[in-house]
């Protein structure tokens, strides 16, 4: 093998290497974090009966998470089968009754909400991850990683029995 396929060798493996370790620095936390690539739904938020009461007692109802989080164009809906009224921020939901709140802008939110025994509720809306929002991820890590890795490869010296005399 000549020397100039040697490297040419070690530039493609130190490509590859480079991108592998790229998806994996990448993907790894968007899969343990749980932001699947997904398009914007309907989300639902159930309200039980007896939540009322629960914060008048200063419990957390245990069915109500704490704050929730979004991607832009997603909608929450609010079914509150308490039989108080409820409210959640701009959301004034009767008993037996249900609301809508639309996500069209990345943001973050602090509503004021009567089912949370701290009366707030958070709300995290963030960018939909996209095929492409993955792409860049793995691109801009990968390729940096494997230039830095393909030049160390070349500073590494070829061993003599592999070029020809």
């Amino acid at each position: 093998m000549t020397v100039r396929k040697i490297y040419l060798k070690r530039i493609g493996i130190s490509l590859l290497l480079g991108l592998l370790i790229g998806v994996a620095l990448t993907e790894t936390p968007i899969f343990f974090l749980g932001q699947a690539t997904r398009a914007p739904q309907e989300i639902a938020l159930t309200i039980p009966n007896g939540t009322a009461e629960q914060v008048a007692r200063g419990e957390q109802p245990p069915s109500i998470p704490t704050n929730m989080m979004f991607v832009v164009g997603d909608t929450l809906i609010v079914n509150n089968e308490d039989v108080v009224d409820h409210k959640l921020g701009p959301l004034w939901i009767p008993a037996k009754a249900s609301a809508r709140l639309s996500f069209n802008q990345k943001e973050s939110l602090t509503y004021d909400c009567t089912f949370q025994s701290g009366n707030y509720f958070g709300l995290e809306v963030r960018d939909a991850l996209t095929p492409y929002t993955h792409l860049v991820g793995i691109l801009g890590t990968g390729l940096p990683l494997a230039v830095l890795i393909a030049l160390y490869s070349l500073v590494m010296p070829v061993k003599k029995e592999n070029v020809p005399a």
